[in-house]
């Protein structure tokens, strides 16, 4: 089972583009994020003509995220489930940001959709936001490990996890992205027995998932990874690989972002 995470900065102004490089990637799931829409906007048609599920958590304008997927999607939810991880859908939450499934391949996988929030600028009541998002999503995983489910959580974390996932980490020292307590908060999911996929298969540096549309970031190479995908134990038993679309942001019209995927034994 191929998994792919990708924000779209905008269905509307990307869509021949994701068509494009579905066309060409064949994810048998697609996790997007940024579809700055509400969901009887999505365009479902071109998707369901290649063969793709759709699910949408839609908003107007910002956020969004939505799963399209070769499989049957089951048990979808819509926003985050509340710390408790009784199953509530996170109606509070007025930012559509999370989604989840359960696809069924060789195994049944839960899908995590997500789309943390940028948080800057920091302090303030954004970065406020941010801090509480992630510890929502702590309690989610816990919920998850705690019915020992083979799941993965993928998406924007809007985290740069460590100094080498940043050609010039100095220059992100304020940033949201990369504060200690932004870092602080990822290293917590993790350490609760998930695995970072793509450095389970490289520690090399130089791996990035955005590059900013200004100053020249994506000619001189100055990303920063923080697209990822963390696995639970029993679905990084299944992990194959993990890689990067890279060539994705030298083409026609290009999100900010590219694509991530790792494949499964499922």
């Amino acid at each position: 089972m191929k998994v792919a995470s990708f924000n779209i900065n905008g269905i509307k102004a990307r869509l021949p583009a994701v068509l494009d490089w579905l066309q060409e990637a064949a994810p048998d799931v697609a996790i997007l994020q940024e579809i700055k829409t509400v969901d009887a906007g999505f365009p479902r048609e071109p998707f369901e003509d290649m063969g793709y599920n759709v699910e949408t958590h839609g908003q107007k304008s910002f956020n969004g995220v939505a799963l399209i997927s070769k499989l049957p999607l089951e048990d979808v939810v819509r926003g985050l489930p509340d710390p408790e991880g009784a199953g509530r859908e996170g109606a509070d939450d007025e930012e559509a940001r999370y989604i989840e499934a359960t696809v069924v391949g060789a195994r049944a996988v839960r899908i995590c959709g997500l789309y943390l929030p940028n948080g800057n600028p920091a302090p303030g009541p954004k970065y406020d936001y941010k801090l509480r998002w992630m510890e929502r999503l702590e309690a989610r995983a816990k919920a998850l490990l705690s019915q020992e489910e083979c799941f993965l959580m993928a998406g924007d974390y809007n985290v740069i996890p460590q100094a080498e996932d940043a050609a010039r980490p100095e220059a992100w020292t304020d940033d949201a992205l990369f504060l200690p307590e932004t870092r602080a908060a990822f290293r917590r999911l993790v350490n609760l027995g998930l695995t970072d996929a793509l450095r389970a298969r490289t520690l090399a540096p130089e791996f990035y998932t955005y590059w900013d549309f200004q100053r020249g970031a994506w000619a001189r190479n100055d990303g920063i990874r923080i697209d990822h995908f963390l696995l639970s134990p029993q679905c990084a038993d299944l992990l194959e690989d993990c890689r990067i679309d890279k060539e994705v942001r030298a083409r026609e019209k290009p999100s900010d972002h590219v694509p991530i995927w790792v494949s499964l034994a499922a």
